[in-house]
């Protein structure tokens, strides 16, 4: 029994995998670094002076005035599409039982989003009896859905203003025709009809997948979708306090692109944060502090609404002295 619990509890990722998120971070910075030192150069600045300057001309109260509805309302969002997929294959549960746990992850999240979503797979275990590894494919569920709803937009604003975004935007379509295909065989097998005695998908993580039908993967993506229609909204508004003009339909084709490298497990979303930067290579400076503010705010005022719910989250999760 002992034995058990040591191998489970103190066994470790490898070095390099928890090295790796820094050092692409280390990466990141370093290439923002030289870009924004250039930029800094031709007008006669040092960087820390040209940073200063674009900090300095943010009408900062007018930026909090986007900003903080929009995590609010994303926090909304986000738990209806967690109550939502967990009443479909797991257990009915009412909305408001999930925003402490879906708040409170958000502290997790600063982290890593993959260990938010395992705490609230922990949290319906032991409030609602849910078999954790059930849960948990809810949890994978939800992330394996992300991924589509983030692309069917992406190429949306391909399709509406591909000719104004980057030549490396031009894979996307060949990316959804793939995803789509991909899609079709996965619900193939799940559905039994490819490899009708594979025990791959007994198994209880994939309890999900097993139950869900095509729309209830159109389902999440319909109920995500205002989330990114307001961060289109938000994120023009705020991008021009930062003297940058991006028209919404242009910002539609940028911001699933760079959702995807706020996904990445890397310290202050290092990528999503130089890919700003990337698209926008003329205004070195102005995009990086934009992606700065707007992805390290949106996670640090969201693990701020999860404090709110912090007490009660704990009083349901380990139980109270009565």
């Amino acid at each position: 029994m002992s034995g058990t619990g040591t191998r489970s509890g103190a066994r470790r990722p490898p070095a390099w995998q928890r090295l790796l998120p820094w050092l692409v971070t280390g990466a990141c910075f370093a290439y923002l670094w030289v870009r924004i030192s250039g930029a800094a150069a031709s007008q006669g600045q040092d960087a820390l002076s040209y940073l200063g300057a674009v900090f300095a001309g943010v009408g900062w109260s007018r930026w909090l005035a986007l900003m903080i509805p929009y995590s609010l309302f994303f926090f909304a969002i986000d738990t209806l599409v967690v109550w939502r997929v967990v009443s479909w294959f797991n257990a009915p549960v009412r909305y408001a039982d999930l925003l402490p746990i879906r708040g409170s992850a958000y502290i997790l999240s600063i982290v890593n989003e993959q260990v938010g979503k395992g705490a609230m797979a922990l949290y319906l275990n032991r409030r609602d009896g849910v078999p954790g590894w059930e849960v948990g494919s809810s949890m994978l569920f939800i992330m394996f859905c992300e991924f589509y709803y983030l692309l069917t937009w992406a190429s949306v604003g391909y399709a509406l203003r591909g000719d104004a975004l980057p030549g490396a935007f031009r894979l996307i379509p060949w990316l959804a025709v793939g995803a789509g295909a991909f899609l079709a065989l996965w619900l193939a097998f799940f559905g039994g009809r490819i490899a009708p005695g594979a025990a791959l998908r007994e198994r209880p993580i994939l309890l999900a997948f097993r139950r869900a039908r095509l729309r209830h993967y159109l389902g999440v993506i319909v109920l995500r979708s205002p989330a990114l229609l307001a961060a289109v909204v938000v994120y023009s508004q705020a991008l021009r306090l930062f003297g940058v003009e991006v028209g919404m339909t242009e910002m539609l084709g940028y911001l699933p692109i760079v959702f995807f490298g706020a996904a990445v497990p890397t310290p202050m979303r290092a990528a999503a944060v130089t890919l700003w930067a990337t698209l926008f290579p003329e205004r070195p400076g102005e995009m990086a502090a934009f992606g700065i503010v707007q992805h390290n705010f949106f996670i640090f005022f969201n693990a701020a609404i999860g404090l709110c719910f912090l007490r009660r989250a704990n009083r349901e999760l380990i139980g109270s002295p009565e």
